[in-house]
């Protein structure tokens, strides 16, 4: 069955780095279009950045993009976000995403709907 684990979370000072990484597996990785999204305390989930299947599309979040690279790995089923100049309101619980299309056949990527199959999250705390 279709798996997502995401690992790499961390607390960190305002203007570190982190990398995250998800691992997927039970499904046809590379042909999938993979993203991530975020969830704050208190806030409903939102989207962060989405790659396509062969990695030759990114897209970003008003919020992260010049801070944050999405990138993939084929060979090994794995999708990756880096995130550089980290800042305190990027603390969320991280989610790795899955599409069941590819990435030219959705029709938002920046919406919930579009992904079929979410990680169990993990936890990115950035401090002052």
């Amino acid at each position: 069955q279709v798996k997502l684990v995401e690992s790499g979370g961390g607390l960190v000072q305002g203007g570190g780095s982190l990398r995250l990484s998800c691992d997927a597996s039970g499904f046809d990785f590379m042909v999938k279009a993979m993203g991530w999204f975020r969830q704050a305390p208190g806030k409903e989930r939102e989207f962060v950045a989405v790659i396509s299947g062969s990695g030759d599309r990114t897209y970003y979040s008003d919020s992260v993009k010049d801070r944050f690279t999405v990138s993939r790995d084929n060979a090994k089923n794995t999708v990756y976000l880096q995130m550089n100049s980290l800042k305190p309101e990027d603390t969320a619980v991280y989610y790795c995403v899955r599409s069941p299309r590819t990435f030219y056949d959705m029709s938002n990527y920046k919406l919930n709907g579009e992904y079929d199959y979410w990680g169990q999250g993990t936890q990115v705390t950035v401090s002052s």
